[in-house]
């Protein structure tokens, strides 16, 4: 009885958190937060945007460029030379180009924005991803130690069992039903183990360390876990960074209009250059070095309606982005309330959960003393047995859930 009770009392009100180095979720967040690919991929992307922002810049800037050639004629005539060669060198500075450098530098500041919008985002899935392996990983190891519990106290009532029927207090059918529940109990044990191994595989794996290293958790699902405090569901569409880069979105396109039209409107650009080549025709061989300082005007008349079919597409995209921000508002809105209803609902089941258990513990404890003192069956045993282990078991979901939507929460409102 008094070992009954101890179990309980450990498995209720401890968390067991073995000899290892604990390691804590704030801990954990930046361990993962430091290896994640997926990270480095999005601080990737926001390199490259920031590069493509410098290369739309250079269109602002003067343009040197060099031309040259070379030629040698296998017919020869008399007095000249068979060979020439041309050197151009020219120095060109685009007065107006249509609107297009303008646009493009204005599309590639936006994409840089965007890029550092969504590598926030994939920040906050990371955080989240990092604690939905921890608290999974807790979930595992609590059903890991009630089920091994749970094979201890049918071992120690088989014990009981066996005795009376050697002394002949019982019939052969209690030793049976105790040997059944016995042999289910290791059975779902062993699925349990699997369970805890896999999940501690996904855990080291996150963080990138050896997938079987043993980890002990400073913190559990069993802990009090605050409830965040509600974001009003436009606060939190303004908080989220992929709302935010939507809207972006919906500007880069709007630039993409104007960008669209530019190749249209005129061109002015003004130059310099030179040549260095022979005299046409090449007699002697002396070169000369001539220059020149031009400008350059380039006007499109009729292209048969291309103009517009192009703008017309590019209108499109705009709108397709405008309304793909106005679905962001939406689901971000309905993430927000869903959100929070589960959280709500998710911590009344867990203090439902909790007297539901300490009522299965009570009448397991009454039942296998009653079994003792020959007041009670092996059946009314048995089935206080696998109800304290089956609310035990919702007991933990209910935690597991109440966690995770604590976390999801807090990604949806960026808290």
């Amino acid at each position: 009885m008094k070992q009954l009770l101890s179990i309980l009392s450990f498995i209720l009100f401890v968390t067991p958190a073995g000899l290892l180095a604990q390691t804590t979720l704030e801990e954990y967040r930046a361990d993962v937060a430091a290896y994640s690919r997926t990270l480095k991929i999005a601080a990737s992307k926001s390199g490259a945007a920031a590069e493509e922002l410098g290369r739309a810049r250079t269109g602002y800037l003067p343009q040197l460029s060099l031309e040259g050639n070379f030629s040698y004629a296998f017919r020869c005539y008399a007095g000249v030379e068979p060979w020439n060669f041309g050197v151009e060198p020219r120095l060109v500075q685009t007065l107006y180009g249509g609107g297009s450098v303008r646009a493009a530098n204005r599309q590639a500041a936006l994409g840089y924005d965007i890029a550092l919008c969504e590598e926030e985002f994939s920040r906050l899935d990371v955080r989240y991803a990092a604690e939905y392996a921890y608290w999974s990983l807790s979930a595992v190891e609590l059903y890991a130690a009630a089920m091994r519990d749970y094979v201890s106290l049918i071992r120690s009532l088989k014990g009981v069992v066996d005795r009376r029927f050697a002394e002949g207090y019982i019939a052969k059918g209690d030793v049976l039903m105790i040997d059944a529940r016995l042999s289910e109990a290791e059975y779902s044990l062993t699925s349990v183990e699997q369970n805890r191994e896999v999940a501690l595989h996904n855990f080291n794996i996150l963080r990138g360390t050896d997938a079987a290293q043993p980890v002990a958790l400073a913190s559990g699902i069993r802990d009090t876990l605050p409830l965040p405090v509600r974001i009003p569901a436009a606060e939190a569409v303004a908080r989220r960074p992929d709302h935010t880069a939507a809207l972006l979105r919906t500007e880069q396109a709007a630039e993409g209009v104007r960008a669209a039209r530019a190749p249209y409107n005129p061109q002015l650009s003004l130059g310099v250059g030179g040549s260095w080549q022979p005299a046409t025709p090449n007699r002697d061989g002396r070169t000369q070095l001539d220059g020149s300082l031009f400008v350059q005007l380039s006007v499109p008349i009729f292209h048969w309606g291309e103009r517009r079919r192009t703008v017309g597409v590019a209108r499109a995209l705009r709108d397709q982005q405008a309304w793909a921000a106005e679905q962001s508002y939406d689901d971000i809105v309905r993430e927000e309330m869903n959100g929070w209803t589960a959280l709500v609902q998710s911590r009344a089941q867990v203090d439902a959960s909790e007297a539901s258990l300490r009522i299965a513990g009570e009448n397991l404890s009454i039942s296998t003393y009653s079994y003792g003192e020959g007041l009670a069956t092996i059946l009314d045993v048995l089935q206080a047995q696998l109800s304290w282990i089956q609310l035990y078991t919702n007991a933990i979901r209910a935690h597991f859930n109440y966690a995770v939507a604590v976390s999801d929460y807090r990604r949806i409102t960026v808290q």
